[in-house]
């Protein structure tokens, strides 16, 4: 498998900043991709600080050990960044860190191989999945998944206004024909949409649909912010990028519900301490600017949020 495709790192010096480098602190990166944020983290680290880096994908895991090998204070674990505790606890490191990144959805080299089967604008093999050895892969789960349920992930985790038209023109092409790739998906969308976007492919809800619901994304990334409550040091921060509304909506949620403290029926015999939100907000929702994203198109839907641990 390549590893060989460009990528450039959206926010790199704003998320790095964000976490507000300890030298000598305990650092995750949770979402490797091609390594541009556990680079810059690393180079503030000191001689006794940590980086741990995860991912799902094999390719990234490769990347990680051909450039970083030479490196003691990093480590790099395959899955998901949910699983954050139990790596920390395998490669027995501390149980609390002094920050966590996330940069959430798909990496460049996994749009740009179209052999992962992540783009509706090349033709591969309909997989989609981030560690191609693990789950069902997109062709399978949309060959067994009934009407209904394929309509109700488009619609939920697409926000597709055409769900049920798309679901349905799924269900009966598949009778008659294998829908083993991306572009044979692409243009069935297409097909199936009576009223199109301007600017914006058909298939990109659907692709993005389909994408989060086979690698449980919105499970990870709720799992993976209530485990950061129990394993960030005080003062340590929480830093993460989403590209979509759905992933932005409940990183802003997460971070405003452990920000303020619980509403209380007067004169119950609680005392302050008790009051005490775990999370303090760094900052509103930061964007890239209009440089980065001329350079990088794929900025343009990029939300940083930080919180840091009472």
């Amino acid at each position: 498998m390549s590893t060989n495709f460009a990528h450039t790192t959206v926010l790199l010096t704003e998320a790095v900043a964000a976490l507000a480098i300890k030298p000598n602190g305990l650092y995750i990166d949770g979402t490797y991709g091609r390594g541009g944020h556990s680079a810059k983290i690393l180079e503030q680290l000191g001689s006794e600080g940590r980086l741990l880096a995860i991912d799902k994908d094999p390719a990234a895991i490769q990347h990680a050990c051909e450039v970083h090998q030479a490196d003691t204070r990093f480590k790099i674990w395959q899955g998901s960044f949910r699983d954050f505790p139990q790596a920390l606890a395998e490669l027995e490191l501390e149980t609390k860190m002094d920050g966590l990144l996330l940069d959430l959805g798909v990496s460049s080299p996994q749009l740009d191989e179209a052999e992962r089967g992540f783009s509706f604008m090349r033709d591969g093999a309909l997989d989609m999945r981030m560690n191609p050895e693990v789950g069902l892969s997109a062709q399978q789960w949309l060959l067994q998944a009934d009407e209904r349920e394929i309509a109700q992930v488009l619609w939920l985790y697409g926000e597709e206004r055409f769900s049920r038209q798309i679901a349905r023109a799924i269900v009966k092409v598949r009778d008659t024909q294998v829908l083993d790739s991306t572009l044979k998906l692409a243009d069935l969308i297409a097909k199936a949409i009576p009223k199109r976007e301007l600017g914006k492919h058909p298939a990109t809800r659907s692709f993005q649909a389909i994408r989060i619901k086979v690698n449980q994304e919105l499970d990870d990334l709720e799992a993976g912010l209530a485990a950061s409550l129990k394993h960030l040091k005080p003062d340590g921060r929480l830093a993460v990028i989403s590209f979509h509304s759905l992933e932005d909506r409940m990183v802003k949620h997460f971070m405003r519900e452990h920000s303020s403290p619980p509403r209380l029926p007067k004169g119950l015999p609680i005392q302050a301490i008790e009051l005490t939100a775990p999370l303090r907000l760094v900052g509103k929702g930061l964007r890239p600017s209009e440089a980065e994203v001329e350079t990088n198109v794929r900025a343009r839907s990029a939300t940083l949020r930080v919180a840091e641990k009472v």
